[in-house]
């Protein structure tokens, strides 16, 4: 791709903001970069220097002040990549539910008006978890080679033998989390259409690769092969303590070639919210994480927690047909891959989880 474009990512310093990033400043050209971030997660500090090498003017602001608008330059687009990920947030303690809406939602009514002001394209990484976890829960499952997995006889709206699609159902309770995701959602396509902007949301579901920050609630597939190897506790919750609860995971850097295509697109009649995840190739169950990580590191013992726990589901795995028609899309790096780039970030950083965990 070439032509001048100017675009804004916000969450800059997170794994996924700085992966984006990277990729579009590699693949895009004549692409200038800017980023803004708070740099309160632990770790971003490495990723900013890093970004910084590639020639991308950084910004240091939160989303959650206006005022911290008033300096950025003009741009063609914005990339939102700057939620709190947790589905846990503002019921863990750690951030008050507050936080988590002036943060998520509030951040977002920031960032649409900085959009409207300047006439920019808004792209929206939006999450797998604005859907339903009492129908989730509901789903009829059945157990196959220690995973959960969806009974053939099941007829849900939105759930086929290739996942959860768009036309699942978004009804509460989807944790308060989801809740903040979508309502920007929301906000954002109505901003777009009350004030002709572009507007394009991808519902991405689990991210993980090589260099995520290892928090159990935000990458899971990361934590876990970080925790296993350095024998770590872990426990098997909820769902009788066996594991057998399923998720699938998408590398970020699948995302750059559809997020610079819908930057290159206006005034299309494709659809506007999309589904992006790995799908049914790239979905495993807690219990084959572990029996992975055995066959990389040796045997760990994992303990059993039978308590279930709020805002868990047993079954997630991304169905993207309507990204595959509306773009083309679809995912290339496979989960092998994936595990892989995480194992070996593991060996190469064993100080990881500490760096990147809240003191």
């Amino acid at each position: 791709m070439s032509g001048s474009m100017k675009v804004l990512i916000v969450g800059i310093c997170g794994f996924v903001g700085s992966t984006l990033a990277r990729g579009l400043v590699e693949h895009v050209e004549g692409i200038e970069l800017l980023g803004l971030d708070n740099l309160v997660r632990p770790g971003s500090e490495r990723n900013r220097a890093q970004l910084r090498q590639l020639g991308i003017r950084f910004f240091h602001g939160d989303i959650r002040c206006a005022s911290d608008f008033d300096a950025l330059p003009a741009v063609e687009w914005v990339i939102d990549a700057a939620a709190n990920p947790s589905v846990l947030a503002g019921v863990d303690g750690q951030v008050s539910s507050r936080q988590l809406v002036e943060h998520n939602l509030l951040g977002t009514v920031n960032l649409l008006e900085y959009c409207k002001a300047r006439h920019s394209g808004f792209l929206l990484l939006s999450t797998s978890r604005v859907y339903s976890i009492e129908a989730l829960t509901r789903l009829e499952l059945e157990v196959v080679a220690e995973a959960y997995r969806p009974k053939a006889t099941s007829t849900v709206p939105g759930l086929s033998e290739r996942g959860i699609s768009e036309a699942f159902s978004t009804t509460p309770p989807i944790s308060l989390y989801g809740s903040t995701k979508l309502a920007s959602e929301t906000l954002a396509l109505e901003y777009g259409s009350t004030f002709e902007l572009p507007i394009w949301i991808n519902r991405c579901g689990v991210l993980a690769g090589g260099g995520q920050f290892g928090r159990p609630d935000q990458g899971i597939f990361s934590f876990w092969v970080h925790a296993y190897r350095q024998r770590r506790s872990l426990k098997y919750f909820g769902f009788d303590g066996r594991g057998f609860q399923v998720r699938d995971c998408l590398h970020p850097r699948d995302l750059v070639g559809l997020v610079a295509q819908q930057m290159r697109t206006e005034g299309s009649s494709r659809p506007r919210i999309v589904n992006l995840g790995g799908g049914v190739d790239r979905a495993m169950s807690l219990a084959q994480l572990s029996g992975w990580c055995a066959d990389r590191f040796g045997p760990h013992d994992i303990a059993a927690a039978a308590v279930d726990r709020p805002f868990d589901i047993p079954w997630m795995v991304m169905c993207s047909d309507l990204a595959q028609q509306a773009w083309g899309w679809r995912p290339t790096t496979s989960l092998d891959e994936i595990l892989d780039e995480i194992a070996e970030h593991a060996e190469q950083h064993p100080e990881w989880l500490d760096i990147s965990t809240p003191t």
